[in-house]
């Protein structure tokens, strides 16, 4: 296994001290940019206190992936950037606090939540990324009985196998999943819904409505010469294979980039920073990341560049990919062009693609009345919130094209749940008075 941890966490001492930076505002713009409104200056306080079980209850009233959110949350963007000490360049940084908190938490075995009786009906859902887990979580705390059907070895989705160990420890996910399987969740590996089962399988099984959310696994393609060459592989194929290496599922010989490698990246949001400087430490000579706009209108987080680039990943602005070249089938070089400038031919070993990605049709292929749009992803209505166009089944995250990160998936999953509850409450009504 190649090491690609780091650890940014707090101390104790070093915790305390900085929640009592926190000013708690009457009107806190921390709380405001949080998507899923997380009540940030309370569990603040409660750990400028030392009261680490009353945070953590805060947060879990909120919050199904604390320890997550508080690693790959855009906090520069939202709470950290919305807080009032930012003005004068030194604001709260309540991503560690909440790393340290759900960590302190998990390590501790401070919180312990009674499982409630599930009584609200049966609900399946489909995948285990943040949108499928909030779900389960929200649920399974209101009395439903969740079973969760994830395709991959293990649960966990995009946190497992789409964002790097450094960013992202896997036992960090494993110990959030073990919390949710803890309130009365069962989760099923291995099981690929469309293909080992169908919607209409789940249903006759017994559950009363099901949850789609099995994100935009299918990686979108840049169309140029060259394109389908060996050495030329989407960002999300990339890591996810790096994820399998570094758990001991597969060789270091099925991870494309080698030691010496000159490699490519196509693409400047947060998944091209982790193929970039995944590639740096699988040993890559020099990485460069290629990008059709300025850094203005990157979507990557600055902070994502400046550690990329303080790693030293390589930069082109204004710069596209217009061929890929290779010898006896093999990749050995690229064309690219930069705007008002001739096109330019350079030696390359691997090319990354991360163009963006698209929800795969496996489930809606193998199921009547599920209505998509143009582009594959799956309608939903306002009332029941989440709902498809067929009774019972809902969607959320990344395959309704409505969130773009993690906390933002949890954000629409919350209100997904709501949604769900309200259906299961009058499904089980309807059935009470037909028994009568």
């Amino acid at each position: 296994m190649i090491d690609m941890t780091s650890d940014s966490g707090y101390t104790m001492a070093e915790a305390i001290a900085e929640a009592k930076r926190c000013l708690h505002c009457k009107v806190p713009g921390c709380r405001k940019g949080c998507p899923i409104n997380n009540d940030i200056p309370d569990w603040v306080h409660e750990l400028a206190m030392g009261n680490l079980g009353n945070a953590m209850a805060i947060i879990n009233a909120k919050s199904n992936l604390p320890a997550v959110c508080g690693r790959v949350c855009a906090h520069e963007r939202q709470c950290v950037g919305n807080c009032v000490l930012g003005k004068k360049g030194c604001p709260v940084n309540i991503g560690k606090l909440e790393q340290f908190v759900a960590d302190f938490d998990s390590d501790m075995a401070l919180s312990h939540e009674n499982i409630v009786e599930k009584t609200r009906g049966r609900v399946a859902v489909i995948g285990s990324g943040p949108a499928g887990l909030t779900i389960a979580g929200e649920l399974s705390r209101q009395g439903v009985a969740v079973e969760i059907f994830e395709m991959g070895r293990e649960a966990g989705g995009v946190l497992m196998y789409g964002i790097p160990e450094y960013r992202l420890p896997k036992e960090v996910v494993r110990k959030e999943i073990a919390k949710i399987e803890h309130l009365g969740v069962i989760i099923h590996t291995d099981t690929t819904i469309g293909r080992t089962l169908t919607i209409d399988d789940l249903f006759d099984r017994g559950f009363d409505a099901i949850f789609i959310g099995t994100g935009t696994g299918k990686p979108k393609s840049l169309e140029v010469p060259g394109g389908n060459l060996p050495g030329v592989r989407m960002a999300i194929w990339f890591l996810r294979r790096v994820s399998l290496f570094n758990e001991g599922y597969i060789g270091r010989d099925e991870v494309m980039v080698k030691p010496g490698d000159k490699v490519f990246v196509i693409g400047c949001g947060n998944t091209a920073m982790d193929a970039a400087r995944t590639s740096v430490r699988l040993g890559a000579s020099e990485v460069t990341v290629l990008y059709h706009r300025d850094i203005e209108r990157m979507s990557a987080l600055r902070a994502e560049y400046d550690d990329a680039v303080s790693e030293g990943v390589k930069f082109r602005w204004n710069t596209s990919l217009t061929d890929i070249h290779g010898t006896d089938g093999v990749l050995d070089a690229i064309t690219t062009v930069t705007d008002g400038g001739e096109p330019v031919s350079e030696p390359a070993d691997k090319v990354i693609m991360a163009v963006g990605s698209a929800p795969a049709s496996r489930i809606v292929s193998s199921t009547e009345g599920i209505d998509v749009d143009s582009k594959g992803y799956v309608i939903t209505r306002d009332t029941p919130y989440g709902m498809t166009s067929r009774k019972g089944v809902f969607a959320g995250g990344d395959v309704t094209n409505r969130p773009a990160t993690v906390v933002h998936a949890m954000q629409d999953a919350r209100e997904v749940a709501r949604g769900m509850l309200a259906y299961l409450d009058a499904v089980k009504l309807f059935r009470e008075i037909d028994r009568k």
